[in-house]
């Protein structure tokens, strides 16, 4: 068939008490983001380029948050699905390029050892994977530190 691209795009709340997960790194700061699983926004907007990619519903097809035998799953547990999805359908990954939006704490320290965590599990080479980060530049609810984003475009071959 050739190659394909998908886009993914992820955002949740941020709160107290709980941990902040980026890539699957525990990344040091004051509030966390909320959800059914870690709420990992990195791993999920990845999760849902690569699955668009290749024609497969979105991660809450495969992860609805009304399954609570989920409840807190580590999201990298969440790629290693989707590679397995990709996988039984014939198809490799090319390259992933994200963006997290968020106004703090600094991403760009920690994005080697997210690149090595989503590589092993999606069992590709880190060098594949692309992760920036950017501000909303103060302005509404990403501005106002109330939450986290993440973009992601991923490309396949099938």
């Amino acid at each position: 068939m050739g190659s394909r691209s998908g886009i993914g795009y992820d955002v949740h709340r941020l709160v107290g008490g709980r941990p902040l997960i980026l890539g699957g790194v525990d990344i040091p700061s004051e509030k966390g983001l909320d959800g059914h699983s870690d709420a990992d926004v990195l791993s999920h907007a990845i999760a849902d380029a690569l699955l668009g990619a290749v024609g497969l519903p979105d991660i809450g097809h495969f992860f609805p948050p009304t399954d609570q035998s989920i409840k807190g799953i580590c999201s990298l547990d969440i790629l290693k699905r989707v590679a397995l999805e990709l996988h039984e359908l014939g198809a490799s990954i090319i390259n992933i390029d994200s963006t997290l939006v968020a106004e703090k704490p600094k991403i760009l320290p920690y994005a080697d050892e997210m690149k090595k965590n989503i590589a092993l599990a999606l069992k590709i080479d880190p060098k594949l994977i692309g992760i920036k980060a950017t501000t909303n530049e103060c302005m509404g609810f990403l501005g106002r530190e109330e939450g986290m984003a993440a973009m992601s475009v991923a490309s396949v071959e099938i």
